[in-house]
């Protein structure tokens, strides 16, 4: 009789490959899910899929319609974090599992199994590519399924010639199964690039907690200072936040809309959007969409429709909401948004927005940053943020003449802005001659003056000071 010991490990050998199996499933499940989940929810913003009759009979044509239709689909539900993660690892999982199927029809278990965990590792890689699209992992394990399909007919004969039929076929339904772009041959996992990913989707989430928590003092990018910045100046703590962290002068505070850099693209215009800029808002969302894989997506339909709104261009509003209305995910949003559905806290934010308008049209390059916030502080006085952004932008670039002139010290009441003005005083009067001036009227407490004295004898404990940052930073 079979002991009790022998009896699970009898189970674990006869069962060993579907175990397999399902570990290559937990394998990816997990790692898309809790290392990498941002990734998948990017091509979902990229991505379009309508439920139209006539949009899906004019969209998916021609060769690869098939792999195009079943990667839209699946993508379309990739802003959900677990079945995104799901949906992949089934498919990678599903592309193992053919493969083997496919070389035990002439090799032992032990050679299949190796190619098909040779071909698993292959298309896991794929997956990861910051560019890829799931079309591609369609593609390949279409084929697979069609070589399959051809190697149980009997007979040679019957078999190479049902082989090149479905090939034909495979051809039509899932085109070319590589992209020197969007389906390379390798990928590999960029994690600093998923870190950057995760604050631009909170971002355009507008989950500002989330955005600081993802922050890492590590990640030396212009985009996770840009982000950082616009997350902690939403709460509104620009000034206060500004130096926790390294800055690139001020680079870190705008992004700049062109050719070469895809991804900041799309991320440059929330700032303009947040601050009252709808043309530059608009611009960026318009090249990002067109410098997208897919030339699409429900990112930017969805950004497109809301600066219409506050721009009260309800024409074209409409016209990205009806869009949005026939998607599975968007549809109650869309319909919620159209004018005249809007619910009371919708149009508090709408109105809210359009009080920052700028009221002036500027024939300028969108890095012409200073007269771009001085037009919006033209058109609204009090928009706090445009103020912010436009201190900090004179401070980051060492303008501090400038930042005089525009400083208002019964307004500005922040530790960095009395660093500044300190530093000012001090240039103007010369170091350590200032004990004459009357702080009060630049709006400097004398805790801010005690510090002064202790950051020059102990700089390295004031790195969070401006004092620290003109002295240092320049170099």
């Amino acid at each position: 009789m079979m002991t009790k010991t022998k009896e699970p490990l009898c189970f674990i050998k006869k069962h060993k490959y579907l175990i397999f199996s399902l570990l290559a499933f937990v394998l990816a499940f997990s790692f898309f899910l809790f290392a990498y989940p941002y990734h998948l929810v990017r091509r979902e913003q990229q991505n379009l899929f309508l439920y139209d009759l006539a949009y899906i009979l004019r969209t998916y044509q021609g060769p690869g319609f098939v792999s195009r239709f079943l990667g839209d689909f699946l993508e379309q539900f990739f802003c959900f974090k677990i079945l995104g993660a799901l949906l992949v690892s089934t498919l990678l999982t599903l592309t193992a599992v053919i493969v083997y199927k496919i070389f035990r029809r002439f090799a032992g278990k032990g050679f299949s199994f190796t190619f098909a965990l040779i071909i698993y590792a292959w298309s896991f890689s794929r997956e990861t590519g910051n560019t890829f699209i799931t079309q591609y992992t369609i593609a390949v394990a279409g084929y697979l399924l069609f070589i399959y399909a051809a190697l149980r007919f009997k007979g040679t004969v019957l078999k190479i010639s049902s082989l090149i039929v479905f090939v034909a076929l495979g051809i039509w339904f899932f085109g070319n199964p590589y992209h020197k772009y969007y389906g390379k041959l390798v990928g590999k996992p960029e994690f600093e690039n998923e870190k950057l990913i995760a604050m631009d989707v909170e971002t355009f989430r507008e989950n500002w907690d989330k955005v600081l928590d993802l922050a890492d003092d590590g990640l030396l990018y212009n985009e996770a200072c840009y982000f950082q910045n616009l997350a902690s100046a939403m709460k509104g703590q620009l000034p206060d936040k500004l130096l926790s962290r390294p800055q690139n002068q001020s680079n870190g505070l705008f992004l700049f809309v062109n050719e070469v850099t895809p991804f900041s693209n799309g991320a440059a215009g929330e700032l303009w959007y947040h601050l009252g800029n709808m043309t530059l808002a608009d611009q960026s969302s318009m090249v990002a969409m067109q410098s997208s894989p897919k030339h699409t997506g429900v990112r930017f339909i969805q950004r497109l429709a809301m600066i219409n709104l506050i721009s009260e261009e309800y024409g074209a509003a409409e016209k990205y909401l009806k869009i949005l209305d026939k998607t599975l995910v968007y549809h109650g949003w869309a319909r919620s948004m159209m004018p005249g559905r809007q619910n009371d806290g919708t149009i508090e934010k709408l109105n809210d927005y359009r009080s920052r308008l700028v009221k002036k049209d500027r024939v300028a390059p969108g890095n012409h940053y200073y007269l771009l916030l001085k037009d919006l502080l033209e058109a609204n006085p009090n928009n706090l943020l445009a103020r912010d952004y436009l201190l900090c932008f004179e401070l980051l670039s060492f303008d501090l003449e400038t930042f005089m002139r525009d400083f208002d010290p019964s307004e500005d009441k922040s530790h960095l802005y009395q660093e500044a003005a300190l530093v000012w005083l001090n240039i103007q009067y010369g170091l350590g001659k200032i004990t004459d001036v009357n702080f009060e009227d630049y709006g400097i407490s004398e805790e801010t003056v005690g510090r002064l004295g202790r950051f020059y004898k102990y700089p390295e404990n004031y790195k969070d000071t401006y004092w620290y940052y003109f002295t240092y930073a320049r170099d």
